[in-house]
């Protein structure tokens, strides 16, 4: 994309004002740091955001384009282009500019499946076609249109995913997308809650054909082929394509391999789609080697991914030293002269320390690149060049194109070899944390609970999404919690909610504000600031209005104001209680009780003080249910997870825990399985051994069939007891198991989910995610 001001005000219909800048690259999130040369920044009005704050930090940035809604001061060398919304203007540049397009726009929409059908037909399509494809899952209204502006212009086929979630916003994006090609994927339960009935939604999403010569569906989806069957749209059914005859390829993927390869057949162009090959569609955060950190981005490298890749490098960082390896890119729109020109760019935009390119088409180009750089011709290469020096203590991202095996590269740079993983994705913990925010008024602070290892989570990462998210303080449970984080870069305020006086000296110098619960914990916490010399040091001053554990309580209140009237070692940040039951329907009178003595006794001490002081008393259950209950902040604890809300399908559980099969054998019927022989074969049996156990957090009480993991989608049962680091499935009904296959403990699989396996145990599920070892090796996915 390449545009005058001008042009863009003539084409979304604003109004030009300021200087006439040339446009290549459009920015939204001011958190940005790697974006193209002549970048354009959009600010835009939401319900829990406005932008328009950050317009100055975008100038000082080197930013001189700008899209508003509101005139603020007119810098003389910068050009702004005014419009009524943001957003809509957005759509209609972006239509603009498709329709300049000459090559073919593939749309691919349905209810799941969309990103790895697009990244699957990306693989597929042969050597030297120039490609263009929407970023990760830029699927939304905002996403489709930042999509669409990324074309080039010298592309032969472009991938735009079109996602919806109510009846209207199908007519949006079409007008924008004007696909040659539909690719309808899968269609299931998801963000079915506003509409009356899967035909509903089917002819929804197929509003995205009515200008395509196209559809591509699967006759599987008796829905799809109904609707299209009363639309009367021009069709071809994947499922007369012929696929590969694995028995572990279920009917997911083989239904995504054929809707490829009917899509390659419409293009006019060659399959070049692997046997069995499967593609992992997301960025992961590991562990690494020497007290690194690897950002694994190694599914592909195009151009537009880089930038938001490098942008994940810069926020993980933390401000400490940083590696990127990234390949040769393929399928560009590009000559390779511009190409790398901007790959340059973007890595100095990103402040990368050192740079190392894998291939010989980015080795050709090694005079662009102005950081410390190195070049190798091949993966192997780098791996016997690669010192202690260069990974120590840096954030490492690794980007490579499908033929670069960074895979190998990652294995080697991991630091635990654990075969058993728990994957956190960070878009679903992303989404929880806006979907609360639904509730509340814009700008409205939160607290992010992380103790307990973010229960059972991790620290650090989740810690860095949430000061990225823009959460205002984080809670621990334990000084050396805060501690950790401090040591690994958190600048955030963190709150520690047990904290004691043997810990208090610790806090203090490493910055971390206690919970203050009592009298005794007033006094010895004001005596540690004062052996450090400090004043007004933020303290968070805990009630008990009938939680009855830890707090102040009524009878304390005006005692406790003069006390802390009368010391200057210490300032109240915040007062605080905890509610014990509002996901509780059937208390809700109690529940009412505690928000109005909370509001009645943080009042009291809050007015008494000379200073602002901020208030807060509802957990995640209040947020949705207690309006009244949210003050000044509110806290995130387990819904930031997406767990307790077994009946709300709008969160998102967060965690996947994922294993390997590592034996398989056949036993007869009558044979004991696993110590005691408590549990005798009723049948000839397939049985295979995973290595995961009670030292791993898989709980004892699971053996015998009482919970079933999923190999290749099919349930597996438990057999035998839990050994401490093994334990033995069934998979005598899954045809073509072999040794090595994925086996998914538990997921956000409906049947296999940590809410089911609490049920089974007769807990709850943060006693399981809390139960997970530190020895299984944590994943952090962006998909």
């Amino acid at each position: 994309m390449r545009y005058l001001l001008s042009d863009i005000a003539r084409m979304c219909g604003g109004e030009l004002r300021g200087k006439d800048c040339w446009v290549g690259d459009v920015v939204t999130d001011s958190r940005r740091y790697a974006f193209g040369a002549g970048a354009m920044f959009v600010a835009m009005r939401g319900k829990n955001h406005d932008s328009h704050d950050y317009i100055d930090a975008m100038y000082r940035s080197g930013v001189r384009a700008f899209m508003v809604e509101r005139q603020g001061i007119v810098a003389e060398d910068a050009g702004y282009v005014c419009v009524d919304n943001a957003l809509e203007a957005l759509q209609r540049l972006a239509a603009a500019h498709r329709a300049s397009f000459r090559g073919t726009v593939v749309g691919i929409t349905g209810s799941n499946g969309k990103t790895i059908v697009k990244e699957l037909t990306a693989r597929a399509l042969p050597a030297g076609t120039r490609l263009v494809a929407s970023p990760m899952s830029y699927n939304s209204q905002l996403g489709v249109a930042l999509s669409l502006l990324m074309i080039e212009g010298d592309e032969d086929v472009a991938l735009i995913e079109a996602g919806i979630s109510e009846v209207g916003e199908m007519e949006r994006l079409e007008r924008m997308i004007r696909p040659d090609v539909v690719v309808m994927t899968s269609i299931g339960d998801a963000h079915q809650a506003n509409f009356e009935s899967v035909e509903q939604k089917v002819k929804e999403k197929l509003i995205l054909a009515r200008h395509a010569r196209r559809v591509i569906f699967h006759s599987d989806y008796a829905e799809v082929s109904k609707v299209l069957a009363q639309m009367q749209l021009p069709f071809v059914d994947a499922a007369l394509e012929e696929v590969e005859n694995q028995p572990l390829l279920n009917e997911v993927k083989r239904t995504n391999r054929q809707l490829v390869k009917a899509l390659c057949h419409e293009l006019g162009r060659e399959c070049t789609l692997p046997d069995g090959f499967d593609v992992a569609m997301r960025q992961e955060v590991k562990e690494g080697v020497y007290g690194s950190t690897i950002i694994n981005d190694s599914y592909n490298s195009d151009i537009n991914s880089l930038a938001l890749a490098l942008d994940m490098l810069r926020s993980v960082a933390l401000g400490g030293r940083t590696l990127a390896v990234v390949s040769d890119i393929l399928q560009s729109g590009m000559a390779d002269e511009e190409l790398y020109e901007r790959v340059a760019y973007l890595v100095q935009r990103a402040e990368v320390d050192l740079f190392i390119g894998v291939g010989e088409r980015i080795k050709a180009h090694s005079e662009k690149f102005k950081c410390e750089s190195r070049f190798y011709s091949t993966t192997d290469d780098l791996m016997r060049a690669l010192t202690h020096e260069d990974i120590e203590g840096r954030t490492i991202l690794l980007k490579g194109n499908r033929r670069s095996r960074f895979e190998t590269l990652c294995h080697q740079l991991e630091r635990r070899s654990h075969t058993t993983t728990l994957e956190v994705n960070l878009d679903a913990m992303t989404h929880n944390v806006g979907y609360f925010r639904r509730f509340l008024p814009m700008n409205h602070r939160l607290v992010a609970m992380v103790k307990a290892h973010s229960y059972g989570a991790g620290d650090v990462e989740v810690a860095q999404l949430m000061q990225r998210l823009g959460v205002s303080y984080l809670a621990v449970a334990f000084a050396d919690e805060g501690i950790v984080l401090r040591e690994k870069g958190i600048t955030m305020p963190i709150v520690v909610l047990n904290a004691d006086a043997g810990s208090f000296d610790k806090m203090v110098a490493h910055s971390l504000e206690p919970e203050i619960y009592s009298f005794h914990s007033l006094e010895d916490f004001s005596r540690s600031v004062e052996r450090y010399g400090a004043q007004a040091y933020p303290i968070h001053i805990k009630l008990d209005t009938g939680m009855h554990r830890l707090g102040f309580v009524e009878d304390e209140v005006e005692e406790l104001i003069e006390r802390i009237k009368q010391n200057r070692a210490v300032r109240v940040a915040s007062i605080f209680a905890h509610l014990s039951c509002a996901d509780d329907p059937a208390q809700d009178d109690f529940t009412r009780g505690q928000i109005a003595l909370f509001d009645t006794l943080s009042g009291r001490i809050a007015e008494a003080l000379p200073y602002d002081v901020i208030r807060h008393t509802a957990n995640s259950a209040a947020i949705e249910r207690f309006p009244e209950a949210t003050f000044d902040m509110c806290r995130l604890g387990l819904g930031l997870y997406g767990y307790g809300y077994e009946h709300n399908d709008e969160l998102q559980p967060v965690a996947t825990l994922k294993t390997r099969i590592v034996q398989l054998r056949r036993r007869s019927s009558g044979e004991p399985i696993g110590y005691g022989r408590s549990q005798r074969l009723e049948r000839d049996s397939v049985i295979a051994t995973i290595p995961v156990g009670y030292a791993d957090g898989v709980d004892r009480h699971l053996g015998g069939g009482r919970w079933s993991m999923l190999v290749a989608g099919h349930a597996a049962p438990t057999v035998g007891r839990i050994c401490m680091d093994s334990c033995m499935i069934d998979v005598t009904d899954i045809e073509g198991v072999k040794e090595g296959d994925e086996v998914v403990i538990f997921s956000p699989v409906r049947g296999n989910t940590l809410e089911d396996m609490a049920a089974v145990l007769g807990t709850i599920s943060y006693e399981i995610m809390t139960s997970i070892a530190a020895r299984v090796k944590r994943i952090y996915v962006r998909e």
